[in-house]
């Protein structure tokens, strides 16, 4: 039986879909645009429309509890224009208390903004952004298919800066194809110059479903990958960024909350085409008891546009088991530099702690986790090995 002393932190995803063009690494729900490069105004209103039908859906599991943050991702949500933006934020002001000094994020792609649309994000109430970068690299920029170049790279992050953004992620990949320690070098050197004190620096993956799965590139092979991200995680640490998850770097207050709530098993609501959810409920219909229950939204954006705000946009559910909770639980919160408070393991899952006591002490005896009264985090040895580590909490 799960026993829960008080309800998560609660957060709020906002999914839109459309892209000017899908990347051939991507495996996120997007949508490449039908025609041209920029979202038809008919169908922003009407997708604006939907996801405020879609959000009254979830209020009743949601009464009273105050949004700790706000995550536009996609897709492009910068196809967006600041007036729907302006709109959906008001809207989810109307439906659900925010607290003070939310953190509200929209993701950016450099090749489909301009500097008075920065402005006008900010004026509806966006107060981080979040830029696709991927790379400084021309050749590289087009081996991802990415659709800016490095011009409008540089030119977007001046312009969010100048806009009065205080709050600015950079993305970068590395491990790009045929990428050599220099090149990575110079993509990290040029984005730390900017100092927005914030740099999310991950590995380029090949995906299955993607045009890169169906035509793999050729990537560096395994002893390069380690020199560029021993390289990278000396460059980020001199520049005084501290890794505080495995992809994310920050300066002191710069952490982004909302991934933040994420690994550390918070509840989010999650509405859009392909959206997820986790809530903590402390009384599932289905079970009569408290749990938590995972869902998710039609996939398609035509799908969802038709059945949006109906239970037909609902693709489906999960209510998790206790040995799934803890799993999960392990998996996100083990992401962490700092690992979690013991005592935050039973806040966030309503489990005793002693439910993964025979996988800690497995853990632990292996090295990848060090551990006292207080705390659970992984070892260097443990980051650097981590899915065998997460492997030791799955279910049977």
């Amino acid at each position: 039986m799960f026993q829960f002393s008080a309800m998560p932190p609660l957060a709020l995803y906002v999914h839109l879909p459309w892209c000017v063009r899908k990347c051939p690494y991507c495996d996120f729900n997007s949508h490449g645009l039908k025609q041209g490069d920029t979202l038809d105004p008919q169908l922003e209103r009407a997708y604006v429309d939907a996801l405020l039908k879609d959000l009254e859906l979830d209020l009743p599991r949601v009464w009273g509890r105050p949004v700790h943050s706000i995550f536009f991702g996609g897709g492009t949500p910068s196809l967006f224009s600041a007036q729907a933006i302006n709109q959906l934020i008001s809207g989810i002001r109307a439906r659900l208390p925010l607290q003070v000094g939310a953190e509200v994020t929209l993701e950016a792609n450099p090749g489909t903004v301009e500097a008075a649309r920065f402005v006008g994000y900010l004026e509806a109430g966006i107060n981080r952004l979040s830029l696709g970068i991927q790379s400084f690299n021309d050749n590289q920029l087009k081996n991802l298919g990415r659709i800016h170049d490095a011009q409008q790279a540089h030119a977007a992050i001046r312009a969010a800066k100048a806009a009065g953004f205080a709050r600015i992620n950079l993305d970068l990949m590395y491990g790009l194809p045929n990428q050599t320690v220099s090149e990575a070098h110079d993509d990290l050197e040029q984005a730390l110059a900017y100092e927005t004190g914030h740099q999310s620096w991950y590995q380029l993956t090949l995906e299955p479903n993607t045009g890169f799965a169906a035509a793999p590139p050729a990537l560096p092979e395994h002893d390069a990958l380690w020199d560029i991200q021993e390289m990278g995680l000396q460059q980020l640490e001199t520049a005084g960024l501290r890794r505080y998850e495995v992809s994310a770097f920050a300066t002191e207050g710069q952490a982004c909350r909302h991934n933040l709530n994420y690994w550390q098993f918070g509840d989010y609501l999650g509405i859009g085409a392909g959206a997820h959810a986790k809530i903590t409920e402390p009384v599932i219909a289905e079970t009569g008891e408290a749990g938590i229950v995972r869902s998710w939204r039609v996939k398609h954006p035509d799908d969802y546009l038709r059945d949006a705000g109906t239970a037909q946009a609902i693709s489906g559910t999960q209510i998790l088991s206790r040995k799934e909770a803890g799993f999960e639980f392990m998996l996100n919160a083990l992401r962490l530099r700092d690992g979690f408070p013991v005592a935050v393991f039973a806040e966030r899952t309503g489990l005793s702690i002693t439910v993964v006591e025979p996988q800690l002490a497995e853990a632990e005896a292996r090295g990848l986790i060090e551990r006292d009264h207080q705390s659970i985090r992984p070892t260097a040895q443990g980051f650097d090995f981590l899915n065998d580590l997460q492997a030791l909490f799955l279910p049977d």
